[in-house]
């Protein structure tokens, strides 16, 4: 995690990382103001904040309260040599802990982070630089010996040169990677978590049998992202993007919609307009792309060629982010390598749900066949020897499809996890199917898994493929766990080279009837894909682009962002509209119109009940913002200090609604109840006389909104590099 150190008045320092400030200083007796803990002191803590950290992780997955368990540490400094300290952390536990907890509790202490850091001995390495912003991968922790040769099956690069190559690319953006873990709780199973250092919004999780191949794949993954701008799905990118030559890719079109808002003219064609579109109800305006918001320029449409004649056909940026996220998009040492893994993908993202919604009894794998693989068999066998029950199903529906399947049962909660890995190769997809399973999890992520159910809508119902889709945490059906498959096993393979797999990949969906659509983007120096299979690949429903779609954002942004400029008049209009759209009321403002707000601020806390709430205080609609205000604290999941502001706000219309009470009468014990500073504001949004407490003013040029400026300054080095290539081409 990088960390950046800013100088403020005396001895006072600030620290910023992620979405926080940490402010430091040093006793009056040190010459400072004694204003906030010295940086030690904040050491001190961290080590003891840590071990209460997993005392309360190991409580939560037994249902054991923690409410009378009691932790300290003290650091006991040797008189010689004050470098040379014991931290000794005592806690105290009730006397109904069982022996075992009491054991369980102890030992989870010794996994504190920072012990386990402090112990091994961090490597300190001090120099200096011309420009903190280079040096764009000095935080990779992973540097391959440059004379090795490490060949994986499916790669056309050794993991060392693919490595190289694509933190090169990276470099060259700009963009430095840190990363932020590393999982590797059962043999030949690696996980990581690598991010922008500058804007940590961007970020993938990469996974293999080794730390090279796990962080090829974390790479691999990011630069997929940014080539095909999914880090920036949705959200906003400012005004000086949306009024440029162009938005997203510099041979994107803009089309102009037809009378009455119907779809132009050379967007999409038959085949899919009947996909989308089949009870003509999508309408121009559903297609307005929400990162410009630029209505007046029309829909956005991104060039992908149809792979039964070669034929170009222009998608809507809309329709690809409203329905396909990241499903569908790959980056490769090769062409062929990409589309081997986007098609891969897609086939497990299909199957897996053929087999979820029909409810499939799927055959399992005969240990002989595992015993081919050694190591993928003895991460299986850890998690078994950790108390885990593990299922090696092979998910090819009989041979048709490149899937298998590995399911995880906890008897600790009851829960189950099926994890689906996809690739020509058999070894590879049941590789994946593990590595996904341990993908960014400790064992204490293993307890968060949903038990199975017999309820066949619950596991049909489209949200729930979303959920299996994000982090494969949705519902399976308890008919998933029978003995009696519905299919037989296959001991399939269908692998070759990279072109031939692609090859058959292609050749299976054709043979399912199904046209297939490819863009290819080789703009940062590294082939990317992004393949899209209508009516087989979409993550979302199609008409999520008329009842659900993102560009919803459109009628309410701009007004959001000028709250405080806004007339009364806007206001009311502004309110009218919110509750004309059915939308949600614990839909939170972040998702309504794609701005990062820090989660930190009240803005980033807002749903469009409490927006709703506020207006209502402002336009002086008392007897409404008493209604919402009750609705609020009944359901409300704030901070402590917003709920508090508005009990008070609830106190303060109570009374002023009642024609027998006076406020004055009350104040005194209400400044008492909640402090000066509350009652302040309390009693100035009653009177509308303080607007929208708490959320800082703000506008369409985002000033104050340093989250989700950072977001956009990372698409301007990306917006940056494609304008200066195509302007080389």
């Amino acid at each position: 995690m990088e960390i950046k150190v800013n100088f403020l008045e005396n001895l006072r320092l600030e620290a910023k990382f992620d979405d926080f400030t940490v402010i430091t200083d040093q006793p009056i007796r040190y010459k400072g103001d004694g204003s906030a803990p010295s940086p030690f002191d904040y050491f001190l803590a961290s080590s003891a904040l840590c071990a209460a950290y997993f005392v309360r992780v190991y409580c939560l997955a037994r249902n054991i309260p923690t409410e009378n368990i009691r932790l300290s540490q003290n650091n006991i400094v040797d008189p010689e040599n004050r470098y040379n300290q014991i931290f000794k952390i005592q806690v105290e536990l009730p006397e109904d802990i069982s022996a075992k907890d009491h054991e369980g509790i102890l030992r989870s202490i010794e996994r504190c982070t920072v012990k386990k850091v402090v112990q091994t001995g961090p490597e300190f390495q001090i120099e200096t630089v011309e420009n903190l912003d280079e040096d764009a991968q000095a935080l990779l922790m992973v540097k391959p010996d440059e004379e090795a040769n490490t060949w994986i099956e499916g790669k056309d690069l050794p993991l060392e040169q693919t490595i190289a190559n694509m933190s090169t690319i990276l470099a060259d953006l700009g963009m430095k990677i840190e990363i932020a873990s590393w999982r590797n709780i059962v043999p030949h199973v690696w996980s990581l978590h690598i991010r922008d250092a500058a804007s940590n919004m961007c970020f993938t999780n990469g996974k293999g049998a080794t730390k090279e191949s796990a962080l090829c794949s974390a790479l691999g993954e990011f630069i997929e992202r940014l080539s095909c701008n999914f880090f920036y799905n949705d959200q906003f990118f400012g005004e000086e993007i949306a009024n440029s030559a162009f938005v997203h890719y510099p041979d994107e079109e803009w089309f102009k919609p037809g009378p009455n808002d119907a779809l132009p003219e050379g967007i999409l064609d038959a085949y899919c307009r009947e996909i989308y579109d089949p009870e003509g109800e999508l309408r121009g305006s559903h297609l307005i792309d929400t990162n410009s918001g630029k209505a007046e320029r029309g829909i956005v449409a991104l060039p992908f060629v149809r792979q039964s004649d070669g034929e170009v056909v222009y998608f809507p940026s809309n329709l690809i982010e409203n329905l396909y996220l990241s499903n569908g998009m790959s980056a490769g040492n090769t062409l062929q390598e990409a589309q081997v893994q986007c098609l891969s993908e897609i086939f497990e993202r299909a199957v897996k749900r053929e087999i979820l919604e029909q409810e499939l009894a799927l055959p399992d794998v005969p240990m002989a066949v595992l015993q081919r693989y050694p190591e993928i068999l003895e991460g299986i066998q850890a998690l078994e020897a950790q108390g885990f029950p593990v299922l090696v199903k092979d998910a090819s529906l009989g041979g048709r499809f490149p899937v298998m399947c590995v399911t995880l049962m906890n008897p600790r909660t009851g829960g189950v996890f099926a994890s689906f890995g996809a690739h020509p190769s058999f070894e590879v997809a049941l590789e994946r199917s593990l590595t996904e399973l341990l993908q960014g999890r400790s064992l204490e992520g293993l307890n968060d898994f949903l038990p199975p159910t017999f309820n066949s809508q619950a596991v049909s119902e489209p949200n729930n493929f979303v959920e299996h889709f994000i982090d494969s945490s949705g519902l399976v059906s308890w008919r998933f766990f029978s003995a009696r498959s519905d299919v037989e096993f296959s001991d399939w393979d269908f692998s070759g080279t990279n072109e031939e797999e692609a090859a058959t990949l292609f050749g299976i969906l054709e043979g399912l009837g199904k046209e297939v659509y490819m863009a290819v983007h080789e703009d940062l120096g590294a082939p990317v894909c992004r393949i899209l299979v209508p009516g087989y690949s979409e993550v979302y429903p199609v008409d999520d682009l008329i009842w659900d779609n993102t560009n919803m954002a459109l009628d309410y942004r701009e007004d959001i962002l000028n709250l405080h400029a806004l007339s009364d008049d806007r206001l009311a209009d502004l309110l009218e509209r919110l509750e004309e759209s059915q939308l949600d009321d614990h839909m939170d403002i972040i998702t309504l119109i794609g701005i990062e707000f820090d989660e930190n601020t009240d803005w980033g806390q807002l749903t469009i009940l409490e927006l709703k709430l506020l207006i209502n205080l402002a336009l002086q609609q008392h007897e409404e913002a008493l209604e919402r205000v009750e609705m609020f604290l009944q359901y409300n999941d704030n901070t402590v200090e917003r709920g508090l502001f508005y009990r008070a706000v609830n106190a303060v219309l109570e009374i002023v609604l009642d024609d027998e009470l006076a406020l004055d009468d009350f104040l005194y014990n209400l400044r008492r109840m909640f402090g000066e500073a509350t009652m302040e504001a309390v009693v100035g949004s009653v009177r509308g006389e303080v607007r929208f407490h708490g959320l800082t003013p703000t506008s369409m040029q985002l000033e104050g909104l340093e989250k989700h400026q950072r977001l956009v300054e990372s698409y301007k080095k990306l917006h940056a590099a494609r304008a200066a290539r195509a302007g080389g081409a």
